[in-house]
């Protein structure tokens, strides 16, 4: 005989309670090789860029329907310039997956430099086919980006690649970066070259270079 408590449990009670407790034994498996799938689907994604559409915000972090689940783009990970309201599209980096008790907890961001890189990348096809290579990337969230470029082959010209016919390429990323500033520099090995070139427009009037320990004093005008 069953017995629950004190109580004795019939066959038939018996078979009824045995029913639920496999129902919900197989719909919790089911639910954890559902979480499985999606960790690894994402697990996979890091470093990439994927669109979702804006659920709700909570404390300033955003919350981002991706369909098979959902993505946390935290405040920290967000641009200060930037708008985004409960339906809009939004496009992000994939930064990190956690495995969580209720579920992947995966991490989006949009104010890392990675995130420049991939639209770079997803935008030129010189730099996806690694004719033209990124060499360096500075950012000053929601106010500018600088990016240093270089090129493998003497006949692209690696700026006119990024900036595209009649700026095509680079107006897409700064519509994708919602105004965003950016600034693309010619790499040279010459390093007053880079510098100049790196802190253009500004007018350099002296550049004192200490090689030893990588720094540089530059000299420009008042304003």
């Amino acid at each position: 005989s069953v017995m629950a408590g004190d109580e004795e449990i019939r066959s038939g009670e018996f078979g009824r309670i045995a029913a639920q407790t496999a129902k919900q034994v197989v719909i919790q498996k089911i639910r954890e090789a559902e979480k499985n799938v999606i960790y690894e689907e994402y697990k996979q994604k890091v470093g990439q860029i994927i669109s979702g559409t804006v659920y709700r915000f909570e404390r300033g972090n955003m919350i981002v329907d991706l369909g098979k689940t959902e993505a946390l783009l935290p405040r920290e990970e967000q641009s200060h310039k930037e708008e985004f309201k409960q339906g809009d599209r939004v496009r992000a980096l994939v930064l990190d997956i956690n495995r969580e008790q209720k579920g992947p907890q995966i991490i989006l961001s949009r104010s890392s430099k990675s995130f420049v890189r991939r639209l770079f990348e997803m935008e030129v096809p010189e730099i996806y086919e690694g004719i033209v290579e990124i060499k360096a990337i500075a950012r000053s969230v929601g106010d500018r980006t600088k990016i240093a470029v270089t090129s493998k082959d003497d006949k692209v010209d690696c700026v006119g690649a990024c900036v595209g016919m009649r700026g095509s390429r680079v107006k897409n990323i700064v519509n994708e970066l919602q105004g965003e500033k950016l600034d693309i520099v010619r790499f040279s090995d010459d390093i007053k070259e880079y510098i100049q070139a790196a802190l253009s427009p500004a007018e350099i009037s002296q550049i004192q270079i200490n090689y030893l320990d990588k720094i540089a004093n530059i000299i420009v005008a008042e304003d």
